[in-house]
């Protein structure tokens, strides 16, 4: 018989999640949440099941300290238990109703009750206690008839008091942890819970801390510092999302020990367990049409956070028109040039209840096909993420997100869940979208293109080009490199979408050859007149916040290192 240690009387909260936890168990109750932890280490318990966080009073401290000292054992699960508080006193056949002067209760509960007892009884002397159970027994023997007590409406009628108000505060729940004796396995949506030993002063400790997880794309749920009794240095709390085992934490936890904090053994993980998410989801599944890179990358990020996935494309066994129905999302992540004609085919499987999400470069034309090809009551909205499957995380990327008439409360969880991993998100019109991707996308790669086209025709060694081009110069060449080190095909479909940038490229082919024209004629004062104009324009804020930029990419590019590589 497994055999748990909680905290008592039987009835408690700590009791209630105990048989939660495991129904069938020997549950073993405790007034300390020191003695729960002896009683585990001692072996007298199989697993320990303490509280270590209330929506009202927040953590609970003692925890903080004692679960730390743990040799031996485990975080492995959590248990949320929904708090119901009345307010009871004696019967009147066992003792006279005097006006109310003492409340009897746990710290805690006073600590989850305070704005209650604040508002009915603020002249009330509040009387906490460890054992609540000694204390029902002695207000009934000494028939103390003005004196109330808070606790759960089970455990006060157990004892024979009469209920004066029920759940005297509301929404309040209780996270208990299961402490077993081995690390729980990956359930691909963990948290892990880990502290620092006391730590020695160093300025920005915390900080460097926190920025191992947070470059990672490590996502921070609860982050707690204390200062250690003996020795009054810091210590950390941190629960971070995914588990121990995945390959990304265990970099983290090994760097911070060597680099960071610079001291073995002076981080303690307290385990990794199912992840606990007090968060109201609508969404349970999303399901892929196209099988590239970047459907697998957001399908990864989206299992991390609890929902189910699908992928499916040409190769996959799973057809789209079987996943359709499986889902309540479907997003639609395929090259440029067929993205529309994937939505005319399959936008109209949809079912009225379910959300179209368009990852795709090219707003207008794919809104309006899937606007004309899906039953009115589907949600419909464009997402465009700036950023390819090579990026560890969407921290500080940008998100361009094209909303709609139709777009409502799943796609509003797809804009959350991006904006929680650090994305930064802006909103645009169709027509905006398009016209700003040709200028950030469309335009720079057809620069690039054309300028490696021209380097090879004039028999330009790529090598030598370094030696001649100022700071500023060379960020077209940079640009031209990147372009031309990746996928040409993906580079090829931005240049050839057929929204409103394109209007930006013919406009610049123009000017360009305007400019060409000016110049090869040493109309020097009419380019000079027209870079003013231009300047104009410009607002000076952006001019200022560019030119900080410049400067900071200069002094990286002014390395000596990087300057050979160049």
């Amino acid at each position: 018989m497994v055999r748990i240690a909680t905290l008592g009387p039987k009835g408690s909260d700590g009791f209630h999640a105990a048989l939660q936890y495991a129904p069938e168990a020997t549950v073993l109750l405790f007034n300390r949440i020191s003695e729960i932890v002896d009683a585990f280490s001692s072996n007298s318990a199989d697993y320990a099941i303490i509280p270590v966080y209330n929506t009202r009073e927040g953590e609970v401290k003692e925890y903080f300290r004692l679960v730390s000292q743990l040799e031996e054992g485990y975080w492995i699960d959590n248990v949320v238990l929904p708090i119901h508080l009345s307010l009871a006193r004696l019967p009147i056949s066992e003792g006279s109703h005097q006006p109310l002067q003492y409340i009897v209760g746990r710290g805690s509960v006073f600590r989850q009750c305070d704005e209650y007892i604040d508002g009915h009884f603020p002249e009330a002397t509040l009387m906490a206690v460890q054992d609540i159970e000694s204390a029902f027994q002695e207000i009934k023997s000494e028939k103390r008839g003005n004196y109330a007590v808070i606790e759960s409406e089970e455990l006060v009628k157990e004892f024979g008091f009469e209920l004066i108000e029920r759940e005297v505060v509301s929404h309040n729940r209780t996270r208990f942890a299961v402490i077993g004796k081995n690390l729980a396995p990956s359930t691909g949506y963990d948290a892990t819970a880990m502290i620092t030993r006391p730590l020695r002063d160093r300025v920005g400790m915390l900080a460097d801390i926190l920025g191992e997880f947070t470059r990672r794309g490590i996502n921070i749920l609860d982050l707690q510092s204390e200062n250690d009794i003996k020795t009054q240095k810091l210590r950390i709390y941190i629960e971070v999302e995914g588990h121990i085992a995945n390959r990304s934490m265990r970099e983290a936890v090994e760097r911070l020990e060597r680099v960071v904090i610079q001291e073995s053994d002076s981080l303690k993980v307290l385990g990794s367990f199912p992840r606990v998410d007090m968060r109201v989801k609508k969404i349970k599944s999303f399901g892929f049409i196209g099988s590239g890179a970047m459907s697998t990358w957001f399908a990864d990020r989206l299992q991390n956070e609890g929902y189910e996935t699908y992928i499916t494309g040409r190769s996959t066994e799973l057809r789209p028109e079987d996943m359709i129905d499986k889902v309540d999302v479907v997003m639609i992540c395929v090259p440029i040039s067929v993205t529309a004609a994937t939505i005319a085919q399959y936008g109209k499987m949809l079912r009225g209840g379910q959300a179209l999400i368009i990852l795709a470069g090219e707003s207008e034309n794919t809104l309006q096909t899937a606007m004309d090809t899906t039953d009115p009551a589907v949600e419909i909205m464009f997402v465009h993420n700036l950023w390819g499957p090579q990026a560890i995380s969407m921290k500080d990327k940008n998100a361009i997100i094209v909303r709609t008439p139709r777009s409502g409360s799943f796609c509003s969880e797809f804009e959350a869940f991006m904006y929680k991993h650090g994305a930064d998100i802006y909103q645009d019109s169709p027509r905006k979208h398009d016209l700003l991707m040709g200028v950030g996308q469309k335009l720079p790669t057809t620069i690039s293109v054309a300028l490696a086209k021209t380097l090879s025709q004039h028999n330009i060694d790529c090598e030598d080009i370094s030696s001649h081009s100022t700071l500023t110069s060379i960020y077209g060449i940079l640009a031209m490199a990147r372009v031309h080190n990746q996928n040409p095909r993906t580079y090829a479909e931005i240049m050839a979408t057929k929204g409103d940038g394109r209007k930006i490229v013919q406009s610049f082919a123009k000017n360009l050859l305007e400019i060409v024209k000016l110049a090869e004629e040493g109309k020097i004062q009419e380019i000079s007149d027209m870079m003013e104009e231009n300047r104009q324009f410009m607002t000076p804020q952006f001019l200022q916040s560019r030119m900080k930029q410049a400067k900071a990419v200069d002094n990286v590019l002014s390395d000596g290192g990087l300057k050979i590589d160049l």
